[in-house]
């Protein structure tokens, strides 16, 4: 048996599991197994210093896998912007077929990639931007709840009310993030309308993942309670994971303070030395509520196998026994 979906159809992937791009984690090793898996991994571009070194790790990619993935492309307002243009361009001069975008309006990079045959798929926090993405023209939505690692947006909709309601509205390829980890979240996503599941957290915390060994064991101690939303009275909400760091950031706004009090703590490469040395106190990094439904660190193919297995099973197991036909439906069956 093989789910197929809009989403496996049109990205051209074996099953409907993507790996969304993760600042610090999205590199060659991990993405090359979720590939080899059949799922659909993204490379982070803005974890790269520079186009140059994207292009070194897209090819690196390449060395370890001959089937499809793509590039996250994040884009957010920043003082000193990064040189998008350039980044696009390496995406395109390597022959990169799938885009992902996420953090703001798509549109003023569509062009460029539609004109060169990529496909991109965009990740939304909610209805009305997932509407006017597809409004614009993107190949696939990533609708992404409250339940999600990094900025989940400001409307705080979970990922059991936010996919139907985007489903009623979204006509092209549709995958739902934040929150999954399984089977039950496969196959709670397809029922919901999705046409399959995008995982972070999840798949930071497997083999592949060049994150510290020590980080993903705190993912396996950790539960659903153990993340931190901040940046709340700044109106650019994060869900962290929860440690000394991540709390002290949350006091000192929750008392009144400004960005300006807390930018030294949370500090990108402070962030980045969580995940090359192991000291989880040592600066914030993202994971998501899923944290309570991670219990191993498999590897990426024992992982998306067990999820496509599971999920089978229970639509055409436990799910299909649940329907029990009365005798005029069996008479006309």
């Amino acid at each position: 048996m093989t789910l197929v979906t809009k989403f496996t159809e049109a990205f051209g992937v074996e099953h409907p599991i993507a790996q969304g791009g993760m600042q610090w984690v999205g590199r060659a090793e991990l993405v090359a197994a979720v590939a080899n898996a059949g799922g659909l991994g993204f490379l982070t571009a803005l974890t790269q210093p520079t186009p140059a070194d994207l292009a070194n790790e897209i090819a690196k990619t390449r060395d370890l896998t001959d089937k499809p993935f793509g590039v996250n492309l994040t884009i957010l307002p920043s003082i000193t912007p990064p040189p998008y243009d350039e980044y696009r361009q390496v995406i395109v001069d390597a022959g990169i077929k799938i885009v992902e975008t996420a953090g703001s309006n798509p549109g003023p990079h569509l062009p460029m990639f539609h004109d060169n045959g990529i496909k991109v798929l965009h990740k939304c926090t909610s209805v009305r931007h997932a509407v006017k993405a597809q409004t614009l023209g993107v190949d696939g939505i990533s609708i992404d709840g409250f339940e999600c690692a990094g900025h989940p947006g400001e409307d705080d909709v979970p990922g059991l009310v936010l996919i139907p309601a985007a489903a009623k509205e979204i006509e092209i390829p549709m995958i739902a993030s934040g929150g999954f980890g399984d089977a039950r979240g496969l196959v709670a996503a397809l029922a919901l309308g999705a046409d399959g599941i995008n995982m972070g957290t999840r798949f930071m915390c497997t083999v592949e993942s060049c994150i510290h060994q020590n980080v993903k064991e705190a993912i396996v101690a950790g539960d659903e309670r153990g993340t931190e939303l901040i940046f709340r009275s700044l109106h650019n909400t994060a869900r962290v994971a929860s440690n000394a760091v991540s709390r002290e950031v949350v006091q000192i706004l929750a008392g009144g303070g400004q960005f300006e009090d807390v930018k030294d703590l949370v500090a990108g490469v402070r962030g980045r030395k969580v995940f090359e040395d192991g000291d989880i106190d040592a600066g914030i990094w993202t994971a998501g509520t899923v944290m309570g439904l991670i219990h191993d660190i498999p590897t990426v193919a024992d992982l998306i196998t067990r999820i496509v297995d599971e999920a089978e099973d229970i639509i055409i197991g436990r799910l299909a026994d649940m329907v029990v036909l009365d005798e005029e439906e069996k008479a006309s069956a």
